[in-house]
């Protein structure tokens, strides 16, 4: 099927089929292929061709594993494809560019995985490159990611200062040579006694890495610290005693120990021995965290429910009278219940295909999906039919007639699931209801949309296009969530929100050549929000109107004040009281009717209409007050920042038969809207995302970059590191690698003498150092900053940045923007 090899220069990646990815040569979005290693015979089912021909190194060739590989973008504006993709894996191979290092982006992405507890390999890049410094890079994983770097290879050049030929094989001490000009599928392997190595630089590096490498993990294993024993020196343990404590680590993270491999991947130099390293140390379905499910407010793991040891709540609240047997006999029922359910997986991703239709991404977590079942998706309460399965190489597929656990596929055709969907198979589900309690509430731990910080408007060619423009975003949105659509109320205008100027553009790309839609794009706008100066005079609100012929009668009182200044304490609240936050606003709702001698009234006991619970009244009445919040008096910007204070009387607002929950909805936005006005009176102010931002750049440009942040871009920084001394984003409970103690081999270009000897001297005296820097920028002031960089730092510049929170504009940017604002 994949019968030629293709190149990221040229644009003809395999996993990048997208028209913009090859146009712009990046990833933009994640892509699945599966293959196996050692590969399969040529008559076996289809393969990727980049794998026919190539042979194992180190894996015995009688075992055949499948390997599910997903490609996810770098690009800091399409981290959303890294996070979908994170939650589904079982482990990693985190590529780091030899030239680079450790750059921003890599840190946040590494982190990223560290949530979800995915075990990880690092493979350095580009070593063939001028510039590129194994040993500077493996002392970055130390210092920015806080790991224990194994180094398992270290580069092979020509005479020691020549061509990148190869690696050497640091566990089993040889070392393998790719021919120049070849395909990298014929590979040499080379003894550490042969004659043209015997007495080479390469080979006494090799032996002390060997002993570092011993060393290391005889201080996290005990397992190979009696091995060692046994053999007495670090060059006599047997390679594959060093694998299995490898291995035995990777997957205990608190070892934080990481293996590291190199190569060129450009020549396809180190490919074999990575492909080798993946199957050997990463660990297979069976090994990994047990995924995490709920059962209405039941948490769990899949295990406990499949083995009957998960408690939900149905059973918890199940009445415990009776003889013994008739609680055995409830839990047989429950078991047998369970015993149906034929397989259980997550939707993590959703692709548009023009030919095939919705091309829905699984992850099968327990059983198997087999071709023709139905699924029940447990978040919309919908069964949809599998028709087909399939099996994807990038933008291609094959069909298969099942799905087993651990494996990764599509279903085409589900005109329902969603990114984050739980979809489970049972036996006799009912196709209107779905399967029984508890299993109809199942539902693996969903996948997380981060917020969206940039927007741009999108408008129709025409009045007649509107329609199905709208509908081409909507299968945009549905393929990447991270995508939000809304409309502004007064001008009609349709809002396309993402993560970031260059996200944006793709979607906007997208949605006109693939999608075909009849729009244009304006310039891209921030999402400003409002907040209250001052408090506001309790306002009573009377809803009373008749809709579709049916009397609609409520009422309510509200006031409104800024947040800061009305802290709740919940345990002040009432039996019939509540308070959410929500938006960055806080919403009090309070149900009581006290004792009122002048107009003869007795104090309210909990009392209420049939129709009509605690529970609805707070909730109505909070999503009025939400909707008040959601356009600004004064610059029709959301609230942000604000609390209300909702009060009903259900002696006095609450009309019998006449009051239900719509009504109350209106009762209480026309309250917070008039508490609103009344609160505005005394000026209101215009707050602006501010996002955190790191930017890694070399020394040179430091001053040049700290100058525009501060100066140019009203930002205010908060810190200069060295990017490759102090770690920019570890979490406080991982100490600090001591570099003295990390492992890294002599680069050979390296300039001076002594300074392998020294990591952090070498870095001081290296002219070209990274430096990190963090700042607080405001987000209106980042839009265009990318380009503004690469111009600065002549192209060696990043960035990363994630929103912090809103805050006020103040001083001549207040004026500006109010003056954009108006118009005037």
């Amino acid at each position: 099927m994949l019968s030629l090899r293709t190149e990221v220069t040229d644009g003809s990646t395999v996993t990048d089929f997208l028209p913009a990815e090859r146009e712009r040569g990046v990833t933009i979005q994640s892509a699945a292929i599966t293959f196996h290693w050692p590969p399969l015979p040529e008559k076996s089912d289809v393969q990727p061709a980049a794998q026919k021909g190539s042979k194992p190194l180190l894996t015995p060739p009688s075992r055949h594993h499948t390997i599910n590989l997903i490609d996810t973008p770098g690009h800091a504006d399409f981290t959303f494809e890294v996070v979908r993709s994170l939650r589904i894996l079982d482990g990693a191979v985190c590529i780091l560019d030899g030239v680079a290092g450790v750059e921003a982006q890599t840190e946040k992405v590494w982190y990223q995985a560290a949530q979800y507890k995915i075990s990880k390999l690092i493979y350095v890049n580009k070593l063939d490159r001028d510039g590129a410094e194994f040993a500077r890079t493996v002392r970055e994983v130390a210092s920015r990611l806080s790991v224990w770097p194994a180094v398992c290879q270290i580069p092979w050049f020509e005479g020691g200062k020549g061509r990148f030929c190869g690696v050497g094989d640091v566990v089993h001490l040889r070392a393998y040579r790719w021919p120049e000009g070849a395909d990298g599928k014929q590979v040499e392997t080379v003894p550490i006694d042969d004659p043209r190595i015997a007495d080479t630089p390469l080979v006494e590096e090799m032996k002390k890495a060997r002993v570092a490498l011993v060393e290391l993990l005889t201080n996290h294993d005990e397992v190979l610290v009696e091995k060692f024993f046994e053999v007495g020196e670090h060059l006599d343990v047997p390679a594959d005693d060093i694998i299995a404590s490898l291995r035995r680590c990777v997957l205990n993270q608190e070892t934080r120990v990481v293996p590291i491999y190199g190569g060129a991947s450009f020549q396809n130099i180190g490919v074999q021995p990575l492909l080798d390293a993946i199957v050997q140390l990463l660990p297979n379905p069976k090994e990994v965290q047990d995924p995490e499910i709920s059962l209405g407010r039941t948490v769990g793991t899949l295990t406990q429910l499949l083995g009957g040891n998960l408690q939900t709540q149905e059973t918890q609240s199940a009445p415990h009278k009776g003889p013994r047997s008739k609680k055995m006999s409830n839990q047989r029922r429950s078991l047998a219940v369970i015993g149906n359910l034929e397989a259980c997986a997550l939707a993590f991703k959703v692709v548009h295909d023009s030919r095939r239709g919705a091309l829905v991404y699984v992850r099968v977590y327990s059983g198997s999906i087999r071709r023709g079942a139905s699924l029940y998706n447990t978040n919309l309460q919908v069964t949809e039919p599998a028709q087909r399965l399939l099996r994807m190489y990038a933008s291609d597929s094959v069909d298969i007639p099942s799905l087993d656990a651990g494996q990764i596929g599509v279903i085409p055709g589900l005109k329902h699931a969603r990114t984050g969907d739980t979809l489970i198979s049972y036996i006799g589900a009912n196709p209107k209801t779905g399967p029984p309690p508890p299993l109809n509430s199942l539902q693996l731990r969903p996948i997380e949309v981060p917020p969206a910080v940039f927007f741009s408007s999108i408008e129709s060619n025409s009045l007649a296009e509107e329609k199905a423009v709208k509908s081409a975003i909507s299968l945009l949105i549905r393929e990447d969530p991270s995508l939000q659509l809304s409309e502004d109320e007064e001008s009609g205008q349709i809002l396309l929100s993402g993560m970031g100027e260059f996200h944006l553009e793709i979607a906007a790309d997208r949605l006109i050549k693939d999608l075909k839609a009849k729009a244009s794009v304006g310039k891209i706008e921030i999402a400003y929000r409002e907040a209250l100066l001052h408090p506001s005079q309790p306002e009573t609100a009377l809803f009373n109107r008749e809709i579709t012929g049916k009397k609609e009668k409520a009422g309510c009182t509200a006031a409104v004040s800024p947040l800061a200044d009305s802290d709740v304490d919940e345990d002040s609240l009432g039996d019939f009281d509540s308070t959410i936050s929500e938006h960055g606003n806080q919403i009090t709702v309070s149900i009581s009717g006290p004792k009122d001698p002048s107009r003869d009234m007795e104090a309210w006991h909990g009392k209420l209409p049939s129709h009509l619970s605690v529970q609805s009244i707070h909730v109505a009445l909070r999503n009025g007050a939400l909707a008040a919040l959601g356009r600004g008096i004064q610059y029709s910007f959301p609230f942000t920042n604000v609390h209300v204070s909702i009060h009903i009387d259900p002696r006095t607002q609450i009309f019998g038969s006449d009051t239900s929950p719509p009504a109350l909805s209106s009762a209480a936005r026309e309250a917070t809207k008039a508490a609103l006005r009344n609160a505005a009176q005394g000026g209101s102010a215009i707050m602006e995302h501010v996002m955190n931002v790191t930017v890694s750049t070399d020394e040179a440009s430091l001053g040049a970059v700290v100058t525009d942040l501060s100066s140019e871009r009203g930002g205010h920084v908060l810190s200069l590191e060295d990017a490759a001394a102090t770690p920019s984003d570890v979490s406080e409970d991982l100490p600090v690698i001591d570099l003295r103690k990390v492992y890294a081999p002599r680069d050979p270009f390296e300039s001076g003498t002594g300074l392998a000897d020294d990591q952090e001297q070498a870095m001081a005296n290296n002219s070209n150092r990274q430096r990190t820097i963090q700042a607080r920028v405001p987000l209106g002031e980042m839009i265009g900053y990318l380009k503004h960089l690469r111009s600065i730092t002549g192209g060696r510049g990043s960035f990363v940045m994630s929103a912090d929170r809103f805050e006020r504009v103040v001083g001549q940017r207040e004026k500006i923007l109010q003056k954009e604002l108006r118009g005037y």
